[in-house]
């Protein structure tokens, strides 16, 4: 609802955002750790625009550890290895990407932007030029009807990318979107929390890779977390012992209003 209902999308001037750069470090002094520039697609932002604040933010916080984005492979990918090495060069230190599904079929009806291919390359991309990478996962995007294929194709995809954290969010829907008009009209059928539950056991059993995940949101059944492969039993008997539950411990699925 942030991005309905908030004002159109906009590049912010560089000069403004050095504004508030300034009066941050006016507020809070030259000791901050991290910089996250906000908001949903910082990373849309013209390559050198991006690297002069964070190169500015580096001025302004000589002792930062890391500056952070979120950002749409589709624009990471349309950045090239090129731009996003100039981006690390800079100090952006950490993506945050909203993969959803690895899934060809989900992603094109949720009008995700880019599929696939698109997602693995800009991944790859984003860790070969030296910059974390954290893929966002939403548990249940594929309904009743592609539960089985969007937890393997969405876990072939993270096992190709390797990225730093895989972040796991469970699908509420939301007032004024197509997706919950599906719903009424039984076009989408909502997982069950039992349902969502299986759907994030195979996507462990089916992870490869050397991660870390973190499911710590309101919308989840179970706060699962710990790094593969290391920790992999220790998350699917948190996942069976909240399959155990009776239905009643588990919030009800609702529509979101915010």
């Amino acid at each position: 609802m942030v991005y309905k209902k908030g004002p159109r999308f906009r590049v912010r001037p560089v000069k403004d955002i050095k504004e508030d750069l300034d009066q941050a470090g006016r507020l809070y002094g030259a000791s901050i750790k991290t910089l996250f520039f906000p908001a949903g697609n910082t990373i849309f932002m013209p390559t050198d625009q991006l690297a002069d604040i964070c190169t500015y933010g580096k001025e302004i916080f000589p002792d930062l550890e890391r500056i952070t984005v979120y950002g749409s492979s589709q624009y990471i990918h349309q950045k090239g290895l090129d731009g996003l090495k100039t981006l690390r060069e800079s100090g952006l230190r950490r993506i945050h990407v909203g993969l959803e599904s690895g899934d060809d079929e989900v992603l094109h009806r949720i009008k995700k932007g880019a599929d696939a291919a698109t997602h693995i390359q800009a991944g790859r991309w984003t860790r070969e030029a030296g910059i974390e990478l954290s893929e966002y996962v939403i548990l249940g995007i594929g309904g009743k009807e592609r539960t089985r294929e969007h937890a393997v194709e969405t876990a072939e995809v993270l096992n190709r990318i390797e990225p730093d954290f895989i972040r796991l969010r469970t699908f509420l829907p939301k007032v004024n979107t197509l997706i919950l008009h599906q719903i009424r009209k039984g076009r989408f059928h909502v997982l069950s929390p039992r349902e969502v539950l299986k759907e994030t056991r195979m996507l462990l059993e089916l992870l490869e890779i050397k991660t870390e995940i973190r499911s710590d949101h309101y919308t989840n059944y179970a706060d699962i977390h710990g790094s593969l492969p290391r920790d992999r039993d220790e998350m699917i008997n948190t996942v069976d012992a909240h399959l155990r539950l009776d239905e009643s411990s588990f919030r009800p699925v609702y529509v979101g209003t915010q």
